[in-house]
């Protein structure tokens, strides 16, 4: 059974900045693309940034480029997200996932069960 755990997460001001990691127990994660994804209040579950095998390509919502950076080491089996800048509005849950195919909400395999980032203004 794949596990996803996720860390980092926690009560930050406007500004700071948060490294989210994901450890993954997959012998085969560094054939799987990488997401992150977040979930604010009242709100749909939303893409932030994904990352392919290789780290060949990244990828990030409109409106978190520039402030955030994913990135992925194979040998430990972990997914990192560092979030600088933060606003208020990036306040939500936060949660990986792995991807045999595409980095699409629907096609992500497995799912971590998430961490709370809240940003105060």
């Amino acid at each position: 059974q794949v596990q996803l755990v996720e860390s980092g997460g926690g009560l930050v001001q406007a500004g700071d900045s948060l490294r989210l990691s994901c450890v993954a127990s997959q012998r085969t994660f560094s054939m799987y693309a990488g997401g992150w994804f977040r979930q604010a209040p009242g709100k749909e579950r939303e893409f932030v940034a994904g990352i392919t095998t290789n780290s060949r390509n990244t990828y990030y919502a409109d409106s978190v480029k520039g402030r955030f950076t994913i990135s992925r080491d194979d040998a430990k089996t972990t997914l990192y997200l560092e979030m600088n800048s933060l606003k208020p509005e990036d306040t939500a849950v936060y949660y990986c996932a792995t991807s045999r195919k595409y980095i699409f909400e629907a096609d992500m395999d497995y799912w971590g069960q998430g961490t709370q980032v809240t940003v105060s203004s």
